[in-house]
């Protein structure tokens, strides 16, 4: 059995956006699954266009998303000597001729056609001409001698057989005046030199199919199977632009969605397996075909994807969240980390704080109270909890909470609820402004929680910082 090589190559033209990491996605797990190889392509041809810091980025968002690749990166602008053998090849085999049409023609071509209404097709007036007829001081072209009668048939794995008719496709140029080789050609001669036996990539590419194939044929070699997923849009259908989230991978990372969220609802785009919505990556390693590819374009919905992010991140480990939260911290907060006090504390409450979040983010400001240093700076709404009644109260407070033995949610609570009874108000009147003491917030997780997280000498200090100690 032909060994399952799948690749990504993208052009390093722009960031890794959304549609690009589920290709990879799906060329990942397809390898995976069939325990083949999946290889990385970057396809930098381009150099007017290609910069390094896009490079980075796809590397960078590949690695966030745990998509390993097999192998060294295949720098595609490496191998200009190898495109050049293999356009000589094809014109000394009589499958490629060199076109001498100067821009002019290929204008006044342009706008013959946009007269006529039909797409623009190059009319083949070099295919058969002797190049001695060429006029001077023009660097030819290399177009394929493609067929011009019958069909080119595709096989495709998710949008079934696709039939070409060969009029429809003009004679393609494979390296330009100056030698360098076009997309069309580079990507052949690397797929059939990389091994790639399977081609899965956006449906966008699948008129370029059946060019591609013509020149598989033109070569001799055996065009590799192509599976051509749905396109990616938004939840209004349109194509999916900046404005529905199409941004780059790591612009997700820094919202706060967790890799594995990330990895689980890009699977969910345009593949099924029944009704599972949570696939964990074993699973998906375990499940993924091409056959469950639907040909229907997915919608993109950031509310689904919050969904399924805050799912993994109250299965996530305590620890590795304490690190992202204090890592979100220490940027709001001009790069000063909290100290090993402030963490432990967040460990300690971050059971109850992750049942609450969607996103890190979210989570990093819901647990920011643990990590702040006294005095805390109380937002509007818990300033305005703080008369001078509630700080006189709070101060009552005090001499209770000393005497709790031991320290727990349970007995802080009782000192909290008895004071309540004693001076007979509703146990909110001490319960907010209480919390906005400890918090500076007016909202947190339970207030008696925070409390035996805070500690006994913290929780203390803390309300010292607003109580009024009668004497």
């Amino acid at each position: 059995m032909t060994e399952i090589v799948t690749r990504f190559a993208p052009s390093p033209t722009g960031f890794l956006h959304i549609g690009g990491a589920r290709t990879a996605l799906f060329n990942w797990l397809f390898s995976r699954h069939h325990g083949g190889r999946f290889r990385l392509r970057i396809e930098d041809t381009d150099r007017a266009r290609s910069t390094q810091a896009a490079i980075d980025a796809i590397l960078d968002g590949l690695g966030w998303l745990g998509l390993d690749w097999d192998g060294d990166v295949v720098y595609q602008s490496t191998l200009a000597e190898r495109h050049a053998a293999v356009v000589a090849d094809l014109l000394a085999a009589g499958r490629a001729y060199r076109c001498y049409c100067t821009p002019d023609e290929l204008i006044e071509m342009r706008a013959r056609a946009k007269a006529e209404g039909r797409p623009m097709r190059y009319d083949g007036r070099w295919r058969d001409r002797d190049p001695a007829e060429a006029p001077p001081g023009v660097a030819p072209a290399i177009r394929l001698k493609a067929p011009s009668e019958g069909e080119t048939v595709i096989e495709d794995r998710v949008q079934g057989g696709v039939r070409v008719a060969n009029a429809q496709l003009d004679d393609m140029v494979l390296a330009r005046g100056d030698g360098s080789p076009t997309y069309m050609l580079a990507v052949v001669v690397d797929d059939h030199d990389m091994g790639v036996s399977h081609v899965i990539r956006g449906v966008d590419h699948l008129t370029n199919a059946a060019r591609q194939t013509q020149l598989y044929q033109a070569l001799g070699w055996t065009p590799p199977i192509f599976a051509h997923v749905p396109l990616i849009h938004g939840p209004d259908g349109a194509k999916l632009s900046k404005r529905h989230g199409a941004l780059a991978v790591g612009a997700y990372r820094d919202m706060g969605y967790l890799p594995e969220a990330m990895c689980n609802y890009l699977l969910r785009l345009g593949w099924a397996h029944g009704d599972d919505e949570i696939i964990d990556r074993d699973q998906a390693i375990e499940w993924f075909d091409l056959d469950a590819v639907g040909r229907a374009p997915a919608r993109f919905d950031l509310d689904k994807l919050a969904s399924i992010n805050a799912h993994y991140l109250r299965q996530a480990d305590d620890d590795r969240l304490v690190a992202l939260v204090a890592e979100h911290y220490a940027a709001a907060h001009d790069g000063q980390a909290p100290d090993a006090a402030a963490k432990t504390r967040l460990k300690a409450g971050m059971a109850g704080l992750k049942q609450r979040a969607r996103t890190v983010v979210e989570l990093a400001e819901r647990a920011a109270f643990y990590l702040a240093t006294r005095p805390l700076a109380p937002t509007p709404k818990a300033a305005r909890l703080h008369d001078d009644a509630a700080r006189a109260r709070l101060g009552r407070l005090v001499p209770r909470l000393e005497a709790v033995e031991p320290w727990t949610a349970e007995a802080v609570e009782a000192a909290v609820r008895a004071l309540a009874e004693m001076e007979e108000i509703k146990l909110g009147a001490i319960a907010q402004p209480l919390r906005a003491a400890l918090t500076g917030s007016h909202i947190s997780p339970g207030i008696f929680e925070v409390m035996a997280v805070l500690g006994r000498d913290e929780t203390l200090a803390r309300i010292a910082d607003v109580a009024i100690v009668e004497h």
